[in-house]
């Protein structure tokens, strides 16, 4: 996949992946591997970038005797995969375009 279309994706990739409960980076990591590739060193720029946004917040606990960062989505995080969601009815007639579909 293309760098630029893929970097556009994660961030929602990322958000979509947090959507119903808390996570952690592995469990991120494996829960988007079957639908896009990602790598800690490309994941964890991302969870800071959206930490950063206010679209997620963090605590950590103790698991097997060392601390596990999780990341919450919060209501502007909501509302960044929202926002993505209604506009994916254009996004297929751009793609229903690109692959010469009948639109």
């Amino acid at each position: 996949m293309d760098a630029q279309l893929k970097k556009g994706l994660l961030d929602v990739c990322v958000l979509a992946a947090i959507e119903q409960e808390e996570s952690y980076g592995y469990k991120i990591i494996a829960d988007l591997s079957p639908v896009i590739e990602i790598s800690e060193s490309t994941l964890y720029p991302i969870l800071k970038r959206l930490e950063g946004a206010g679209a997620l917040t963090t605590y950590s606990r103790a698991f097997n005797g060392r601390l596990r960062k999780y990341y919450l989505i919060t209501g502007e995080g909501r509302r960044r995969l929202a926002e993505f969601k209604a506009a994916v009815p254009q996004m297929e007639k751009v793609m229903d375009f690109i692959l010469r579909r009948k639109i």
